[in-house]
């Protein structure tokens, strides 16, 4: 089980990478068949980032309370 400063390192690691993937992203024009894999890595990383943000946040107590 990590900790709750691990997953926030991780969070933040993963933050830096999507940036710079928009800095990537930004210059290329539209239709641009660079941009597919691109926007397909940023997917990833946004979910990954998700789903870190979601285990910090968990809910608390039972599902049918």
């Amino acid at each position: 089980m990590r900790t709750e400063h691990q997953i926030q390192s991780k969070i933040n690691e993963l933050t830096l990478q999507r940036r710079s993937l928009e800095s990537r992203l930004n210059p290329l024009p539209e239709g641009s068949p660079q941009r597919e894999p691109l926007n397909a890595q940023l997917t990833r990383l946004e979910d990954m980032i998700l789903m870190l943000e979601w285990v910090l946040d968990a809910p608390t107590g039972k599902y049918h309370a």
